[in-house]
């Protein structure tokens, strides 16, 4: 059980999202949210405040009948469900649905406590409003989505539940749950915001924490299977340059490493008299994707802190329009709806996530290539050449969905198109930012899961198993036991599949 006081955290993402640990509010979260109602209802008695007593955006001229306020929000929440395209799935629903219930739960939105009562009730109930991927310009925060979701919260709509998509009216029947009191600007304040866009953000903060982990012990087991010096992971080296995701990542790998009975010495080989030769027959480097890992998987790690730190803190953020401030008895209007630090972050981070799967392709490639690896047989076949194919047809796979990523990451940040009358003239795309993103992500998870692939065929072939590193060799256990080794052709697609589930689910 995860006591909620108003702020969330990384790991408290987690336990709610991935553990499905039950959320309990606090008392203290309810008396904030019901002391800002109040003074919200009592002060905009002989106001204007916007989305109150006003139409919304550039409608916002027009007053509003006090007879009609509650159908006011009414009608923006079912105008505004217009997603299209594809569902998005439960759990980056869930995290958007977590975000939200956060902001509101801050006391600056003036929503009526059952806003807060409901949407715990679902999060712990693990029903999730039938969201789309398509429709938020991430300006006025992520009004269509989150249409979607104050559809659910008003009773309507639909749901997943159990695995199925049922009506809000069916599940509330079975659940015996009510719809919230759409009392004063309820409907505003779940859609104006930027919880979308940061739920699905958070999740693709966590997915790539375990992608890159995943990706340093790729890494670090090609460095054993080539024998490499091990010299460019070492802390002098890395400790030249300043940047700590780099000599993080140079501490992994020679902490994974520590034991290997693979990776050699410098000095016990080229360290010494070599006067008698003219040409040396092995590598006196590795090619860039085995011997600079730390210096392009450290700018991944460095970002994806940075990504981390910012989302966590519009989470915990007043991100709707306007603020109500109960200590100083004010309305403020601005547009902290607008989702311009969540778009620019999600686009660093598919730009880090789409080199991380390049990097993975030109190490599947080094181990596919005879070549360039000088130890391995071609595609590692370890069938008869000629007859047998080995890991060839999967190479296509691997660098398709690479130059996918190449062409997904470019920018959303600056492709605003301005809309809603031009009143939106400067737009986040910060919702299409972070679903890209998502995407991005697990192409990254399906190269990887080639290369690890790869990775235990280049063992078996070489009958190492026992001079790997410990971690090597676990890894090696892991997916074997999904993927057997193969000298017949078989059908790559379900094994690359599985393996792809295994490690999103997964840690090393």
């Amino acid at each position: 059980m995860l006591k909620f006081n108003g702020t969330l955290n990384i790991d408290d993402f987690q336990k709610i999202i991935i553990d499905n640990s039950p959320l309990e509010i606090s008392n203290s979260v309810i008396e904030k949210v019901e002391k800002s109602f109040n003074f919200l209802k009592a002060f905009s008695e002989n106001k204007v405040i916007y989305g109150v007593n006003t139409g919304f955006g550039p409608m916002a001229q027009y007053k509003i009948e006090d007879s009609q306020r509650i159908q006011l929000q009414y009608n923006l929440i079912r105008s505004h469900a217009s997603g299209t395209g594809n569902p998005i799935a439960p759990k980056y629903v869930k995290a958007a649905m977590l975000a939200r219930l956060n902001t509101l739960s801050l006391g600056h939105s003036g929503v009526h406590k059952s806003v807060i009562e409901l949407m715990t009730e679902l999060i712990n109930r693990d029903i999730t409003p039938l969201i789309y991927e398509h429709g938020g310009v991430g300006a006025s925060g992520d009004l269509v989505q989150l249409a979607h979701l104050a559809l659910v919260l008003i009773g309507e709509g639909e749901v997943f539940y159990k695995g199925e998509l049922l009506t809000t009216q069916e599940v509330f029947k079975i659940e015996k749950l009510k719809p919230i009191a759409v009392e004063l600007r309820e409907g505003l304040a779940l859609m104006n915001g930027t919880s979308v866009m940061t739920g699905i953000g958070i999740v693709n903060t966590m997915s790539t924490r375990k992608l890159l982990d995943w990706m340093v012990s790729c890494s670090a087991a090609i460095n054993e299977i080539v024998s490499a010096y091990d010299d460019h992971l070492s802390h002098e080296l890395n400790h030249s340059k300043k940047h700590l995701g780099q000599r993080e990542i140079a501490k992994a790998m020679r902490a994974h490493l520590s034991d290997s009975q693979l990776t050699r010495k410098r000095e016990h080989h080229l360290y010494k008299n070599n006067d008698d030769t003219s040409v040396f027959k092995e590598k006196v480097q590795e090619y860039y994707s085995l011997r600079c890992v730390p210096q392009i998987l450290g700018p991944v790690l460095d970002t994806l802190n940075s990504v981390e730190k910012i989302l966590i803190e519009e989470v915990n953020s007043a991100n709707d329009n306007p603020i109500v401030d109960v200590e100083k008895e004010h309305v403020y209007h601005g547009g902290n709806f607008h989702g311009d630090y969540v778009s620019l972050e999600m686009d660093k981070l598919k730009i880090v996530v789409a080199k991380l799967s390049m990097l993975s392709e030109r190490q599947l490639n080094y181990l596919l290539n005879s070549r360039l690896n000088d130890i391995l047989p071609p595609f590692v076949n370890l069938g008869k050449l000629g007859l047998n194919f080995g890991m060839q047809g999967v190479q296509f796979t691997a660098t398709s969905t690479t130059a996918e990523n190449q062409t997904l990451s470019n920018p959303m940040y600056v492709h605003s198109i301005p809309n809603n009358n031009d009143n939106q003239d400067v737009v986040s795309m910060g919702t299409n930012a972070a679903l890209i993103t998502k995407k991005v992500i697990e192409n990254a998870f399906e190269v990887v899961a080639i290369e690890l692939i790869t990775i235990v065929q280049a063992i078996e072939y070489l009958n190492v198993q026992d001079k790997v590193s410990k971690k090597t060799r676990q890894m090696y256990d892991e997916i074997r036991k999904i993927v057997p080794a193969f000298k017949e052709d078989v059908i790559m697609y379900p094994y690359v599949n599985l393996v792809k589930k295994y490690i999103l689910n997964n840690k090393i």
